[in-house]
């Protein structure tokens, strides 16, 4: 027999006339149809049209029903539920009524369904019944162009395709720079815009077959702004090289520019751009970074140094020669930082000299030089020139070689002060980097003061951040990294307006500071593995990238899974490595 509510459907369908009475007996002669066979049976071979079964089904279920064909998705749609939720189990939120949120879904009914929202948002809600096919049409809808027109973009796009109905090899410069071709102009100048204002750090132009993307990185994150055409796509990167002044006809190999553009804007955005275009398999594409003029560097207290790290940096940064590096990947914040430890020990009567690619930031009182292999303006002959220019500090973008490796020791062994930066995963392998590059362990251990390994965290949103008690898992994890466990706090699911419907806003520093001590040089010299270096530095102090994470869990500042998702534990090893490596037998 069919269920109560399916007998109700057909009754009321044959009420309304949408239904002869001998079909409907057919059908009430059924032992048993699911909610999805039922339907399709009225549909195909009754020819039931969508509406009257929309209002049989809202009677039949006694729910409201809902027409969203012409509902406007928005951000806030999903500030309770999470779009990819909605999306794959075919719901949309609709908005508060009261204390309780609205949900249309075509099966109301589905127990499952209940429990999985239940599980995933903390407050109340009641259904509406729509259309299923209504509810597929509106997330089959591009999110993308939803969002392009929701920033502002669709009318630039639609205008530009209209206005250049050329190919890529056919646009020239005079094109770009006309005062005629304002589409181009303000598509360019709105996807800067959009990533300025949004707090991004990049903006990603990237091409496929059919289409091109632009993302931007935002927390750490990239995030999808539109989609465009491929012939749109193609002016859009040709306008970005006249402004950053690369040669727009050379499209097989990678460039390098700078876009200053304060110089092509009127609303005072003093932003800017690194430009990086590359070949790609569906044609160029291209990075850019925003160095925001405006922004001052951030003071050391507020790059979420540990009261402990930053006594000891502040210390450290104060010794009058010597080798202070920073390791970490792309984007981990090693440049601001060099930047804050800069600012505070410079003063008057201090020369300090750097070397950078690019000069990200410019800082009062410190004279920067820009790198150029062009022209020969390499990191191994500018700290060769600075040699002789009577510097008491010098700061190296990065040491990529030997030759750079081999003279900035040389720098911090006779009596200079010198910063720079690796890309390795954490302050022990530094010194495994430097060995691999051919530099002699007793030259490393000489001139070394410290190693800072860091990465950015995203910071939980402190407007709807929520407390709860980890699981035992999440407990053994602090216990065994920081000796604590107790309640913690969480991103909301939903996000809020605040975070943008990502629980998280803003980013913080965790910090591995490897100060040089008798017994680590000793181990140096003794070309001691990573693990085994790692465990004489934390013996003597050393608080690892781990650690100081679940510190900043325990304050409130992260969350448990942003810790875990940016440095993996390992404390067990560790443990066992800090008291099992003994040095004494090892010869200075």
């Amino acid at each position: 027999m069919l269920a109560r509510s399916q007998i109700v459907l057909v009754e009321t369908l044959r009420d309304l006339g949408s239904l002869e009475d001998n079909h409907a007996a057919d059908l009430l002669e059924h032992t048993k149809l699911s909610g999805l066979e039922l339907e399709k049976i009225l549909i195909e071979e009754f020819n039931i049209t969508p509406v009257p079964l929309l209002l049989a089904k809202a009677k039949a279920y006694n729910l409201s029903p809902v027409n969203i064909a012409k509902f406007n998705l928005s951000e806030h749609c999903f500030e309770f539920l999470e779009m990819e939720f909605c999306k794959k189990h075919n719901i949309l939120p609709m908005g508060d009524v009261g204390s309780y949120l609205a949900i249309a879904t075509s099966d109301p009914l589905n127990p499952a369904l209940k429990a999985k929202i239940e599980g995933v948002t903390k407050k109340p809600f009641y259904f509406l019944i729509a259309r299923e096919s209504d509810l597929r049409e509106k997330f089959g809808e591009s999110k993308k162009d939803s969002v392009s027109q929701r920033l502002g973009f669709g009318d630039v796009v639609e205008a530009l395709g209209m206005e250049f109905d050329l190919d890529a090899e056919n646009i020239e410069e005079k094109d770009l720079e006309n005062e005629e071709s304002t589409p181009v102009i303000l598509l360019t100048n709105r996807i800067v815009e959009d990533a300025y204002f949004s707090g991004a750090s990049d903006i990603h132009i990237e091409p496929f077959e059919h289409e091109t993307r632009v993302r931007v990185r935002i927390d750490g994150i990239c995030k999808e702004r539109l989609t465009i055409p491929k012939k749109i796509a193609n002016t859009l990167l040709a306008r970005l090289k006249v402004m950053a002044n690369l040669d727009i006809a050379e499209r097989r190999r990678y460039q390098d520019g700078r876009i200053v553009f304060k110089q092509f804007n009127r609303k005072g955005i003093d932003v800017d751009l690194r430009v990086s275009t590359a070949p790609m398999n569906y044609g160029e594409g291209c990075v850019m970074r925003l160095l925001d003029k405006q922004r001052s560097t951030l003071p050391l207290t507020e790059l979420g140094f540990s009261e402990s790290n930053l006594a000891l940096y502040r210390d450290l940064i104060e010794r009058p020669y010597g080798m202070i590096l920073h390791c970490g990947p792309t984007g981990s914040g090693k440049s601001m930082t060099l930047y804050s430890a800069l600012n505070e020990i410079n003063s008057p009567d201090m020369c300090v000299r750097t070397a950078e690619d690019p000069i990200e930031y410019t800082l009062p009182g410190i004279v920067q030089v820009q790198m150029n292999r062009q022209i020969g303006v390499t990191f191994a002959n500018s700290l060769r020139a600075f040699l002789r220019q009577d510097p008491d500090i010098i700061l190296v973008g990065e040491i990529r070689d030997k030759e750079t490796a081999d003279i900035a020791i040389e720098a911090a062994l006779t009596g200079h002060k010198l910063f720079s930066t690796l890309h390795t995963n954490d302050a022990p392998s530094t010194i495994v980097r430097l060995t691999d590059m051919g530099i002699e362990p007793f030259m490393i251990s000489s001139s070394l003061i410290c190693v800072c390994a860091q990465r950015l965290m995203r910071r939980l949103c402190t407007t709807c951040k929520q407390p709860y008690e980890p699981n035992d898992i999440e407990k053994k994890v602090m216990e065994r990294a920081v000796g604590w466990s107790g309640p913690i706090y969480t991103s909301k699911i939903a996000g809020c307006p605040n975070c943008g419907g990502t629980g998280y806003r803003g980013r913080v520093g965790i910090h591995e500071l490897m100060a040089t001590n008798e017994e680590l040089i000793r181990g140096i010299n003794a070309g001691m593995e990573i693990s085994q270096m790692k465990g004489v530095a934390m013996r003597n102090g050393m608080i690892t990238l781990h650690q100081d994470g679940v510190q900043k869990v325990k304050d409130g500042l992260t969350s448990i899974e942003e810790c875990i998702a940016t440095v993996h534990s390992d404390m067990e090893n560790l443990e066992e490595l800090m008291k099992s490596v003994d040095l004494k037998a090892v010869e200075l």
